[in-house]
């Protein structure tokens, strides 16, 4: 009896030992691109909704400073997992000083927000910007991409006057007139602008992807180190962030409630109107429509990685593979978004 109650203490021991591992949270250090704003609906919703728990993650979810600042700290080990603009991986991966490589894993945003904006008369159209004063921070991505939409609509680069300027003060010089436009992502723009008293309708807005470039948005990012230490985590981070943005797609409203909770100055009906935008121009497009959430062929990824790195300087110094896999994706069935 004494030798029976042993092995059944034993057993015993070893089921709970099992639960216990199988319960067992592991913890995931996220950094988002900037500030709470809507859009990151998807990542507290997969949060509220228990979608990163049940993949066995415990997130501790941190504000950005920039798509720039983010890479840098995934790259550095100080956060896992990283959201952040794709495009910013590529200068940052040509840099030979920066050993640790950054790579897209789920393209969350199918286009750019990127875009120059000017008040409405200003210019009659694109090639009318040659001649203007425009306003952007000196490493601003919009600023940095200018120069491929300025190719593919024919301004010359030597025309544009710019003016070097904080983020904090790039929407209020145009709102003064003090400058002719700005670059930057529409969603964190206009919306600016907007709460300065200048409504949309009064804006000319050339975003990037609808004038002749093809750029891919932001993306989970994680350090190719990291991936390559914690595949399975990442298949997980990205299966709770695809659920994640199918209940922001399904209920909008509940995602701007849950992201009021860690901000008590979050606007709810501003940061609607922001996600609404977000969902229409970069997440539900044609393509994800039709092809699921990050279907991105070979030929698009590598046209859009060699547009960027001219803009930036580093052309040939990036191959598509190492800014952005597949390789950790669910299967496409599993990637849909709508019926």
């Amino acid at each position: 009896m004494n030798r029976f109650a042993v092995r059944m203490f034993a057993s015993a021991a070893f089921v709970l030992a099992a639960s216990a591992a199988a319960h067992a949270q592991q913890p995931v250090k996220f950094a988002l691109d900037w500030a709470l704003q809507g859009n990151h609906a998807v990542f507290t919703m997969a949060i509220d909704k228990g979608h990163f728990a049940r993949e066995g993650l415990a997130i501790t979810m941190d504000r950005g400073f920039g798509s720039g600042d983010t890479v840098t700290k995934v790259a550095s080990g100080a956060y896992d997992i990283g959201y952040a603009d794709l495009n910013t991986v590529i200068p940052f991966n040509a840099n030979p000083a920066n050993t640790n490589k950054i790579t897209g894993v789920l393209l969350v945003m199918d286009q750019s927000l990127a875009a120059v904006i000017l008040r409405k008369g200003t210019v009659a159209n694109p090639k009318g910007i040659e001649g203007k004063k425009l306003a952007a921070p000196e490493a601003d991505a919009g600023r940095m991409l200018f120069p491929a939409f300025a190719r593919a609509q024919g301004i010359d680069l030597a025309k544009i006057a710019w003016q070097n300027v904080t983020p904090q003060l790039r929407e209020t010089l145009l709102v003064q007139k003090q400058v002719d436009g700005v670059t930057g992502f529409i969603s964190t723009s206009v919306f600016n602008i907007k709460m300065a008293g200048v409504a949309p309708s009064d804006l000319t807005v050339y975003r990037y992807n609808e004038y002749g470039v093809d750029l891919l948005g932001s993306a989970l990012i994680v350090s190719q180190a990291y991936a390559a230490k914690n595949p399975d985590t990442v298949r997980r981070f990205i299966r709770a962030t695809i659920a994640g943005t199918r209940d922001a797609l399904a209920d909008p409203k509940a995602g701007m409630a849950q992201l009021k909770k860690r901000d008590p100055l979050f606007n709810e009906a501003i940061e609607l109107e922001r996600f609404e935008m977000v969902r229409d121009l970069t997440m539900l497009t044609d393509n994800v429509k039709k092809n699921g959430l990050s279907a991105v062929p070979a030929d698009r990824l590598a046209k859009s990685i060699a547009t960027v790195a001219e803009a930036y300087g580093v052309a040939g110094k990036v191959k598509p593979e190492d800014v952005y896999t597949e390789a950790f994706l669910p299967p496409q069935a599993e990637r849909r978004l709508v019926p």
